[in-house]
């Protein structure tokens, strides 16, 4: 009798089993949400893409209360919807997005990353979705009233941002102090740490606003596009995205939530 009960135990078990393996999303890869099939599953549950940001941002991605939002996570979720797929989002430091998609941890990176020379050689990019201008924020009245200025100052910037990049590269190592974020950096530069801060213009403006005695210098330090990281190997994920990304910017659906967050 003993016998027979675990016989049956043993085979209720197994159904559960394989009913419960019946039901479970297969991503492509197997592992860490890094999703390459855009078909949605056996019982409608629709595949993972993760995606990988910098949620400090402003606008392209920053916290409202405990969620997430801005134009880079919009612009996902009309590409994610467009595949069928469900977009998760994980937030981390910035000079660690690049590394985690090209490892594979994440399916893509959407911060407002600049296509670069250097970043081509670790990620593939998809089309440029938006264009964003690298600015100076200084002190009003500070030692910075202008770009010529910067040498030899403190020069504050986030670590592998395009403002890294290309500070580090004009005016060298020694006048470079990077920061985990840009906040932080700002902080600084209020506190008289630092004489400037190199940032995207948009957020630039959302720091200046909440901190008096900032400004932004009126020339541009540089002009970018920006554009979804991928890994090297992942090209079928990137034409999927990419095809969607060039439907989005066509019927007019990228501009309106640029407009939406950007005055014109």
């Amino acid at each position: 009798m003993k016998k027979f009960l675990a016989i049956a135990l043993a085979a209720v078990l197994l159904f559960a089993f394989a009913a419960c393996a019946g039901n479970k999303t297969t991503d492509g890869n197997a592992t860490d949400g890094n999703v390459t099939d855009g078909n949605a599953t056996a019982g409608d549950v629709k595949p993972v893409l993760s995606m990988a940001t910098e949620a400090g941002f402003m606008p392209y991605e920053y916290y409202e209360g405990d969620e997430i939002v801005g134009i880079d996570v919009e612009i996902a979720k009309l590409i994610a919807d467009k595949l069928g797929m469900e977009l998760e989002i994980a937030d981390i430091d910035f000079n660690q997005i690049i590394p985690s998609v090209q490892s594979g941890k994440y399916a893509m990176g959407m911060a407002g990353l600049t296509v670069d020379a250097t970043r081509l050689e670790s990620v593939n990019f998809s089309t440029s979705y938006a264009t964003g201008v690298q600015v100076v924020i200084v002190k009003d009245g500070g030692s910075v009233a202008t770009l010529d200025d910067i040498a030899g100052k403190k020069i504050g910037v986030q670590t592998s941002t395009t403002g890294d990049l290309i500070a580090s590269d004009e005016f060298g190592e020694e006048s470079i102090q990077r920061f985990e974020r840009t906040a932080d950096a700002v902080t600084a530069l209020v506190n008289d740490k630092i004489d400037c801060v190199i940032i995207d213009n948009e957020p630039a403006k959302k720091f200046v606003e909440a901190n008096e005695g900032l400004k932004i210098l009126e020339t541009t330090y540089a002009v970018e596009d920006y554009a979804i990281c991928f890994a090297k190997e992942n090209t079928e994920l990137l034409e999927k995205v990419d095809t969607a990304l060039k439907e989005l910017i066509a019927d007019g659906s990228v501009k309106a939530i640029i407009d939406k967050y950007i005055a014109a």
